[in-house]
């Protein structure tokens, strides 16, 4: 895989990240004593290449991603059903004992032939913004900040009370029940609205050998409890994208990286296969799915303002839109040009005995080594995402901290602590985002603390030489795409 690293100068000569200074000489001040001489100030932009993915059936796909047994452990049925109830929204469509179950969680057959369900991926990748279902969009309202283990004694003293702890009920179980204990404590945010997912694929590969992939209860790496925050990007998004994850970590074959979700309840490389064979008609139904579309009113005058200002300032790494000059450039943005929190980033560049672990087990392993491998790559930044369907998927950045578009593009105005009421028909039209509420302190889960390790706000902050109107401007063409 080739790497081109592009040093983008100041516009307008080469690519620039979001919007740059315009000068191009360098600056001389003069003083009594000496002559100091401002250098142009450096961006530094990696062009992530191409890489060819498997075909498959987008129909096929979107069957076996709603209802499909990509997870083979979990709670007996009628002991969720009993606990939880129906859901009768049904808001996927399915039918049969699916038809009762919420949308994040799938009804399947464990191998020992009993009926058990299992989180799918839809807990994480779908969400109602102005009480529309959107497919696709990451879950905005999730909530990691406790120990999702805690309520394992009870769930697994009820199955052994029902069933027995020799009965195939509580086999079924005990999977998805070593993986919740193992989750738990390690996957604990500090607000809700934000996701541990990548938390949660090095805790599950650090019980898992990397060529069978089969669990041992004692991990081969330890694993701390620090977790480094991250929102969940659309699903309609994907297509674009030459890497995934918002470090560019993943590449090569997406469809091995789909199979990590299986590793909750996964029992060994055979079964991987069998579900890896199924993952391009997944792809497939994934890169099918469209950006949703501004729900409310559009200024069409300011739209026409906006237009020229975002492609003269934010294009080059975020893409152009509509039919005639559509284009992503696929931009992976170095730490020192972008300046959001490094937290997540350095995680992976930073050599410890965990991130080398993690490297390998992808790398080396059954999902690196396979004909259709995949390949982590941690180089370091953030890609500049393309921005179909933004105004759904606040709040922004990479960790969630900034809850409206007009705070990204004026950093002065980001606020420290914040809250918002997680009612997905609070939704503020005029700044493109979530409606908050400026904190003092921290009141509760529901407050994001952007002075906390990985939590930062800062960086970004090209929109800040705009005017106020120009701002407005950029806001509403970008609700238009």
């Amino acid at each position: 895989m080739r790497k081109s690293l592009l040093l983008c100068f100041l516009l307008p000569i080469l690519l620039f990240l979001a919007s740059c200074s315009s000068a191009i000489e360098p600056i001389v001040i003069d003083t009594e004593e000496e002559e100091v001489v401002v250098e142009p100030e450096v961006w530094e932009i990696i062009s992530i290449p191409e890489s060819t993915q498997r075909a498959g059936d987008k129909e096929i796909g979107k069957a076996y991603l709603f209802s499909g047994d990509y997870m083979s452990s979990g709670i007996p049925y009628a002991v969720y059903v009993g606990a939880y109830g129906q859901d009768n929204e049904n808001v996927l469509n399915r039918t049969g004992d699916n038809a009762v179950i919420t949308h994040g969680y799938t009804a399947v057959t464990a191998p020992n032939g009993v009926r058990v369900v299992a989180p799918n991926c839809l807990n994480c990748h779908s969400a109602k913004i102005n009480d529309e279902y959107i497919i696709g969009l990451g879950n905005h309202s999730d909530d990691f900040t406790t120990n999702r283990a805690n309520l394992e004694p009870l769930l697994t003293s009820g199955i052994s009370q029902v069933y027995g702890v020799d009965s195939d009920e509580f086999e079924a179980y005990q999977q998805f029940r070593k993986s919740i204990i193992a989750l738990g404590p390690k996957t604990i945010t500090k607000s809700m609205g934000v996701n541990s997912a990548n938390k949660i694929a090095e805790v599950l590969t650090s019980h898992r050998d990397k060529s069978t992939l089969e669990w041992n209860d004692t991990p081969f790496v330890a694993i701390d409890n620090e977790v480094i925050p991250v929102d969940v990007p659309a699903w309609w998004l994907l297509k674009k994208k030459n890497a995934l994850f918002y470090t560019a970590l993943l590449r090569q074959d997406f469809c091995k990286s789909f199979i990590g979700a299986s590793l909750l309840s996964l029992q060994d490389v055979a079964k991987a296969k069998e579900i890896d064979a199924k993952m391009p008609d997944v792809l497939a139904y994934l890169e099918s799915i469209e950006a949703p579309e501004y729900p409310f009113s559009i200024d069409n005058t300011l739209v026409a303002q906006g237009k020229p200002i975002f492609e003269n300032k934010c294009s080059s790494c975020h893409g152009n839109y509509g039919t005639s000059n559509a284009s992503y450039p696929n931009s992976l943005v170095a730490l020192n040009t972008i300046k959001t929190d490094a937290e997540l980033s350095n995680h992976y560049t930073t050599s410890t005995e965990a991130t080398t672990y993690f490297a390998d087990w992808f790398n080396t392993g059954y999902l690196g080594t396979d004909p259709n491998g995949l390949v982590l790559k941690a180089e370091g930044g953030y890609i500049a995402p393309p921005l179909d369907g933004v105004w759904a998927t606040a709040p922004y950045f990479h960790n969630a901290s900034v809850p409206t578009i007009m705070d990204v593009l004026n950093s002065k105005n980001r606020p420290s602590l914040w809250s918002r009421t997680f009612d997905n028909m609070d939704y503020n039209q005029t700044k493109v985002g979530w409606n908050y509420t400026v904190e003092i302190t921290k009141l509760n889960i529901k407050t994001y603390d952007t002075t906390i390790k990985g939590y930062g706000n800062g960086g970004h902050t090209f929109g800040d030489e705009l005017t106020e109107g120009e701002r407005l401007a950029v806001l509403e063409y970008l609700k238009t795409l």
